[in-house]
Order: structure tokens, then sequence, then C-alpha cells
């Protein structure tokens, strides 16, 4: 495992677009031209893997139940990771960028495209666990993610991704440290009253559990028409020991900037002895409903 260190970035950002009559594509528009501007300066500063935000470039549409969102989704690879692909060669900086995604007509999914520093499309993570419930109804629009748990070699780092409900469930975060995952992003858009409770105690547990840094971003700001709530922004890293490198504020759009040690993983991996100790004969259980 490499020793070296990863300076690693997460945006945290609002919607700009406040009107409820405007359309998809100017949402859409404005919301990519306020991300340009902090890839630009993450690139700037050095970061070598930035994570964007759950559906980035986009309000948090699931709050309704309304078709006209599936106009919203294109195709992974597509044109937001042409756009973003010239930003990560310009900087050498590989990019975690959630979308939505249409993979046929009629098959949507929530989706995170991995960009290397080159710009090299390495791949997507789909979404495993989809939410329903009061304010958060993504199997209206979100098919549950096929493609397991991939993790993705990049320049600086091998990373796995992660999205927002995910987080609630260990066994996925489990399977990413299996496969080799030294940085787990988890880009999320997740409001006040439903989970900021969980917010510092889920991740942090898989960060120790797998001996694996996390690095968590959610939005922040409060989305007109549907105001479910505030997103708390609060996006952070945090290390193999559970402890906290990097964190946002609860209301700002801003960067959110850590170096991350990886030769720790080694260091906290032969203390604890976690991936020896398993016992996989004896966890049928989790695979019976």
């Amino acid at each position: 495992m490499p020793t070296s260190t990863v300076r690693c970035g997460l945006i945290q950002c609002s919607n700009p677009v406040n009107d409820p009559a405007a359309t998809i594509p100017d949402i859409q528009k404005a919301m990519v031209e306020k991300h340009l501007a902090f890839i630009e300066a993450a690139g700037r500063g050095g970061v070598q893997i930035l994570g964007l935000q759950e559906i980035f470039n986009g309000p948090y549409f699931c709050p309704s139940q309304d078709q006209r969102w599936y106009a919203a989704a294109e195709s992974v690879p597509g044109p937001t990771t042409a756009l973003l692909a010239e930003h990560a060669r310009r900087y050498s900086m590989a990019m975690v960028v959630p979308l939505y995604e249409v993979a046929r007509p009629g098959l949507y999914f929530n989706t995170a495209a991995v960009l290397d520093a080159d710009g090299t499309y390495l791949g997507k993570y789909r979404k495993q666990h989809i939410p329903q419930v009061g304010g958060f109804w993504e199997k209206f629009f979100f098919t549950p993610g096929d493609g397991g748990y991939p993790v993705f070699r990049t320049r600086y780092a091998t990373i796995g991704v992660y999205i927002c409900y995910d987080r609630h469930f260990p066994e996925g975060a489990r399977c990413l440290g299996i496969n080799g995952a030294e940085i787990v992003f988890n880009p999320s858009a997740t409001t006040v009253g439903m989970s900021q409770y969980l917010w510092k105690l889920e991740q942090p547990a898989h960060a120790v559990a797998n001996g694996y840094f996390v690095a968590a971003s959610n939005r922040v700001g409060v989305e007109p028409p549907w105001s479910i709530g505030k997103f708390y922004g609060t996006s952070y890293f945090v290390d193999p020991r559970g402890q906290f490198l990097a964190e946002g504020s609860e209301d700002q759009d801003e960067l959110v900037v850590a170096d991350l040690d990886l030769g720790l993983i080694d260091e906290v991996r032969n203390t604890w002895q976690f991936y020896r100790d398993r016992r996989p004969d004896a966890y049928a259980e989790l695979v019976r409903r």
C-alpha cells in the first residue's frame, strides 16, 4: 500500500436557483457553473482527489413524485463527465461525480462516475440502497444499483463510493474494504430532521471497522418548492481511527480539504486485525431475508 499523503477535497453547495418555475436545463447550468468555481479552486489548491455532492448538478428533487425530473437524467459517461474530464486533466485531479443516470428509457439510477487525474473515465457506482420515506421518495426515481461495490485505482489512491442512504448499511461498507478501498467517498443529500444525529456516528464507525478513510459530503441550504428541511452540510474527512481531519460548516458553500496519510491504513490494520479475524463462514444469516 502506498505511504504517500493524498490531498482530497469535498464540495458542499446550495442550489442557486430559487425559482420553482425554472427549467431543468437552467437549474443544471447554474449548478454546474457554481461548482466549476469550486472545482477550479480545488485544482489550484493542489487537491488530488475531489468529491462532489449527491446529484451535484441539480436540486434534490425526490421530495416530489413528478415525472418531469426524469428529463434531468443523462448517460454516464456522457456530457457532464466529458466536461469535468477537461478539468480533471487540467489540474491532474481525480474526481467523484454523482449524477442522475438514464441507462435506457425508463431505467434510471443514482450514480457516481469516477474520473482519473488524466480525465480517463474509470467507471461508476450505482446507489444500492434506495429509501422510500416521507420527503425522500427515491424509489419513484431510482432503480437499486446492479454493479456491486467496485473500487477504482486512481493515480493517487484506490477509492470506493457509497451514496447517501447506503451509509446506513455496514455490509456494503465492508465490501468496499474487502475490495481494496483506501478512501470511501459518500456524497449525500440529507436534512436536519432526518439524519443529523447519525451523521457523525455511522461513517466514522465504518472507517474504524474497515481500516480506511471516509470522505462524507452533504449539500447545504433549503430548496424550494419542496422545503423538506435544511441540508446541513458538515462535510468531513475521517481517518481509519475515526478521528476527524477536516469539517465544513452547516450552512456555507465551501470546499473542504484534508491531507490523508495512506500509511496510516497499514498502521491501523496491523494493530486491529479485523480482516484476518473475519468469519465469512459464520455469516450465512446476512444473506437471508
